[in-house]
């Protein structure tokens, strides 16, 4: 009886289990296409969407010349766009899952007046989300929202919507900035990321714009070993 499983599934399951296992750790370069077809008695087409399939699951990468090669696949954001992290997440084949920390309405202090552009003690939305990967913490958000464009911001179903898709929603985005730092985790964050005091984190500090409307300030926090921050420049 002819196998169930397609013959390029064979051949992906095959490599993920070495990936997975560490028999081919980060780096290292996988059977070029004509062995794996003569292994698996396959054409190398077959072969070749195997192969084209993991590279686009972001387990593979293909360096022209030289062959393909494990990647490291620690999740991972665009500076130069804002996305959605639940898309980021399931885009990447795993499951997006978080955890509502805070949401709230709480006066603006020093800080926050001074980053969302509003007066000190202004009434402003905030809410502390964990954004998880297959149930792996890997982003603490903490956002400081203006009511004045987003009005209904804390009626979200958090579980069902991000902040980003609310946002976005409300408020097309039309400008960004962001500003990176290497930052220690405080015990809080350290709890809710699931890591040590002592675990290097990036934190992202993004403001965002509508036209002319600062929108909302946040600070988002990623564990260093389980993130990554991606800028692509075309010159």
């Amino acid at each position: 009886m002819a196998s169930p499983v397609p013959r390029y599934r064979q051949i992906e399951e095959f490599l993920l289990e070495k990936i997975r296992s560490g028999a081919y750790p980060v780096n290292h370069q996988i059977p070029p296409e004509e062995q794996l077809a003569r292994d698996f008695h396959v054409s190398r087409m077959t072969a070749n969407k195997a192969i084209r399939d993991l590279v686009q699951g972001g387990y593979l990468v293909r360096q022209a010349g030289l062959g393909t090669f494990v990647t490291d696949r620690k999740a991972e954001s665009s500076l130069h766009e804002v996305l959605n992290i639940a898309a980021e997440v399931r885009g990447r084949g795993n499951t997006y899952s978080n955890t509502v920390l805070s949401c709230e309405a709480i006066d603006a202090d020093d800080e926050v007046a001074l980053r969302l552009g509003v007066r000190l003690g202004t009434r402003v939305f905030h809410t502390v989300i964990v954004h998880r990967e297959n149930d792996v913490p890997i982003q603490l958000e903490e956002r400081f929202v203006n009511p004045k464009w987003v009005p209904d911001y804390l009626d979200t179903d958090f579980s069902r919507h991000t902040p980003n898709e609310v946002l976005v929603a409300a408020c097309p985005i039309s400008d960004v900035e962001h500003v990176v730092e290497a930052v220690l985790p405080t015990p809080q964050t350290a709890t809710a990321l699931d890591i040590g005091t002592a675990t290097p984190c990036l934190l992202m500090i993004r403001r965002t714009w509508s036209d002319e409307h600062l929108i909302s300030y946040a600070r988002l926090t990623h564990p260093g070993d389980r993130y990554k921050l991606r800028s692509t420049m075309r010159t």
